[in-house]
Formats: C-alpha cells, structure tokens, sequence
C-alpha cells in the first residue's frame, strides 16, 4: 500500500496540475514566460514578510506576487520596457527575499523547501489551499475564457468588440498569483515557471484548438507530478525537480513523436 505522504503528494500533484493547465496555456500564447517567471520570484520576499508578521506564507506569497505582477503591468503601461523591468523587479525581488528571511528574528529556514518545493512535507491543510486555489484559477479563466482569447488573439479585435484587454491582462494577472501561491509548496518558486509553460508546450503540440490544449496540458501536467514523485521515491532523487523533469521528457516524447 501505498504511504499517507505518498498519496498526499500525487493529490498535491494533480491539483497543481489543474491550476497550471488553463493558465500556462495563456502564458504560452501571449509569450509571458518570463513575466511568470519574475512574479515566481517574489515569492522569496512573500515569504520573508509573512515570517515576519506571522501570517500564513501562502497569504504573504500571494499578496507579493499579486504586488510584483501588478508593479510590472504598470510600469509596461507607463512605457518602460517589459524585458528590463521584469529583470530588474525579479532579481531584486529574489534578493530581498533571500536577504529579509536571514534577519527573522528566532526562525529557521530551510531555503530548498521554498526553493525547490517540498510536495512530500505536504499536509492535508496544504490540500485544501492547492485545490482550492486551483478551483479558483480555473473557475476565474472559464468564466473569462472567450474574453481572454479574443484579447489574446488582438487587442485592437478586443477592443472592437467591447472588450478591454487590459482588464483581461488583470485577470492573468490575478490567476498568476494565485498559482504562485499554490505551487510555493509542490515545486518552489525557481520551478514554478517551468510547471507553467512545460506542459501547455507540449500540449500545443497535440491539439488543434484551445480547449484541446488546455486539456493536454492538464493530463500532461498530472502525469508529470504523478511521475517525477515516483521517480522521485524510486531513485531517491529530490521530489521538485523530478516532476520538472518528468515534464520535459514527456515535452521532448511528444515533439519527437509529431516529428515522426
């Protein structure tokens, strides 16, 4: 049989899998890689600020990367340039983070678990908090769906149809948070980029709409988790980086077979 903490990961996996899915198909499509990347980041300084103040980490995470997308999406908006604004905000983010979280007073930190995750130490709180924040993604992109395509699609076509992109760009945004938040314990911040785009890649791969894709990348991201945890307990190598792993060896199958 399989152990309690076994089980709690593959759940864990699979939640994240569904919050990834819908999102990372959109972060594909609107080439926002590193955007995801540098609200992952601040991440690292959520968590030095909710050790602070003693709140929940997810609660700190979400708040800071809710922050750092929205910082960017302003200064975007006032001109200045996406590449350099979100490599200045990320890195300096990060290093804040790792700085702040030293001079907590009376609490030991151990850096690889927010890192690299830690979906093995994951309780049935943690659960709670991973599939809840996935229902909120997904229920938040459905609900926005033809909206969010049509400005993905052309902003000047959503714009003539009543629509306004940047209020859709607030939507992603919002979502990008929440799952930041979410995956802090499944994969850690450095990771959870990957997570993004990894499975919606593949998934693009093997569909001819976009709902197909975000299926794809759902089933993709599930069988990653469900993958990298059992390599993970068979080679005794570190949980995180194995689903990531997982993730480009089905990546790297799947464009091999459709070569083929």
């Amino acid at each position: 049989m399989l152990d309690d903490f076994l089980i709690r990961a593959a759940l864990a996996g699979v939640g994240l899998a569904f919050a990834v899915g819908p999102l990372g198909s959109f972060v594909v499509w609107r080439r926002m890689a590193y955007f995801g990347d540098a609200t992952a980041h601040a991440a690292i300084l959520g968590v030095a600020l909710a050790l602070l103040f003693s709140v929940p980490v997810t609660l700190g995470t979400l708040l800071v990367a809710l922050t750092m997308a929205l910082s960017v999406s302003w200064l975007v908006a006032q001109g200045y340039a996406m590449d350099a604004t979100l490599g200045v905000l990320s890195h300096s983010a990060l290093a804040a983070g790792l700085v702040a979280i030293s001079f907590v007073p009376g609490v030991r930190v151990d850096l690889s678990a927010f890192l690299f995750g830690d979906i093995l130490a994951v309780g049935w709180s943690d659960l709670w908090v991973i599939w809840g924040g996935a229902a909120l993604v997904c229920a938040l992109i459905f609900w926005r769906w033809s909206r969010l395509l049509t400005a993905t699609l052309s902003e000047d076509l959503a714009m003539a149809s009543g629509i306004n992109p940047r209020r859709e760009q607030l939507v992603l945004t919002l979502a990008l948070a929440v799952v930041v938040a979410v995956a802090l314990k499944v994969v850690g911040t450095l990771l959870i980029a990957a997570m993004l785009i990894i499975p919606a890649a593949a998934g693009r791969n093997l569909s001819r709409n976009p709902e197909a894709m975000v299926a794809w990348a759902i089933v993709i991201g599930a069988a990653s988790a469900l993958g990298g945890l059992a390599a993970s307990f068979t080679l005794d190598a570190p949980a995180g980086p194995s689903i990531v792993v997982a993730a480009a060896a089905i990546f790297v199958i799947v464009v091999v077979l459709r070569r083929r």
